[in-house]
């Protein structure tokens, strides 16, 4: 006891060294623990989505761009799909198809065009305000409300595409009219919109000023018996209200508008197997992949870089290590007067002894206590975590 008091007291005195070598020490053990929680979760919330999402239908090329726009809304829009190939699903009798249009974005935050049936699908209610029902409408995700504080009532303006082209597609202003309850998934961190609304702010769909009923002069250049020209002043909307919702409309066929992938649900795995099947063929342009086999392949690629880290951890640590045995050597030496004089005093080399092992002891103690708390709270907000990082 009296060797943990005096060792005890050492460490109080000389606090910075104490603190430094606690740190230390922590950090060496709480790191390699710390990524071993946080890959498993990752991979557990990426395995989750991937197998809750049977089928993705696409354009050939990367599947990885076409898993990770479709179900994340993370990386570069794929090749555009039309939405006829959706149609084709559901007239297979194999699947229904849910159409997913993620290219534009709002205030940092993905735009997402689809239909009611993603809801159901992904399970998604709403916790504030009402599902979407008209043409300019949005609802949040959690994060997103949450982020920009915007409720029901608010409005939302899409980002253009290329804010340096004039000549490009007005940006649109939503009616936020629901936010969603948090999900702890990628659709917390979406905007939701219906597909047509999408194609709105791609430009296919567009309304007008009537000319008939305007105040403002500047918007006709020229007026005789039943003809009305209309000025360059005349743009479209940028905002679709209830007054003017009955002027937009779509030029050409919408069967051929663009969708950057479709979400097939098959109604049984034999129907999945069929489906796949009829995509198979190298002169078909588009491609159905199974969003578990292509998440399975990436986690692969992250065990490795795992490993990596694992041996960068070792390799440190053992540096640090290292690194603690000389602080504790020179500190040692530094403290020879001392030890002279304990032993003029009558203490005994076995006594010295004791009160080193005390010191680290103690501090290789409250490193683990620090390090026993850190993960906890890793295992305790790890959703949180990796929600914030993935979703």
């Amino acid at each position: 006891m009296h060797s943990l008091y005096m060792a005890w007291r050492y460490l109080l005195f000389h606090k910075v060294r104490t603190v430094v070598l606690i740190a230390a020490i922590t950090l060496i053990t709480y790191l390699p623990f710390a990524v071993h929680i946080l890959v498993r979760s990752s991979e557990a919330q990426m395995l989750a989505r991937s197998q809750l999402t049977p089928l993705i239908m696409g354009q050939k090329g990367s599947a990885l761009d076409l898993v990770l726009n479709t179900l994340y809304f993370t990386s570069k829009p794929p090749e555009r799909i039309a939405m006829s190939e959706a149609d084709r699903v559901d007239a297979s009798g194999l699947a229904y198809a849910i159409p997913v249009y993620n290219r534009f974005v709002a205030r940092g935050f993905p735009i997402v065009g689809t239909t009611l049936d993603y809801f159901s699908f992904r399970q998604l209610d709403v916790a504030a305000g009402r599902m979407l029902a008209v043409l300019g409408e949005c609802v949040l995700g959690a994060t997103v409300a949450a982020a920009l504080g915007l409720e029901p009532g608010d409005t939302l303006m899409s980002a253009p595409e290329n804010p340096f082209d004039l000549a490009g597609v007005y940006p649109l202003k939503m009616h936020v009219v629901g936010v969603l309850n948090s999900s702890h998934t990628p659709d917390d961190r979406a905007v939701f919109v219906d597909i047509k609304t999408a194609w709105v702010i791609e430009g296919l769909g567009h309304g007008h000023t009537d000319l008939a009923t305007t105040t403002d002069q500047q918007n006709i250049l020229e007026q005789r018996d039943d003809t009305i020209v209309a000025s360059a002043k005349v743009v479209q909307y940028t905002e679709i209200t209830p007054d003017n919702i009955d002027s937009f409309h779509f030029h050409g066929d919408t069967s051929t508008f663009p969708l950057t992938a479709i979400l097939a649900v098959p109604y049984d795995d034999k129907s999945a197997t069929l489906l796949r099947g009829r995509y198979l063929a190298e002169t078909i342009p588009s491609q159905i992949v199974k969003p578990t086999e292509v998440i399975a392949a990436l986690l692969q690629n992250i065990f490795k870089i795992k490993q990596v880290l694992d041996i960068i951890f070792t390799v440190v640590s053992v540096a640090m290590v290292l690194a603690i045995v000389l602080i504790m050597t020179l500190s040692l030496r530094l403290r020879q007067p001392e030890i002279e004089t304990m032993y003029k005093l009558g203490c005994s080399r076995l006594k010295m002894v004791e009160l080193v092992a005390a010191e680290l002891g103690a501090i290789v103690l409250l490193s683990l206590i620090l390090t026993a708390g850190l993960t906890a709270a890793t295992l305790h907000w790890q959703l949180t975590i990796m929600h914030r990082f993935l979703a």
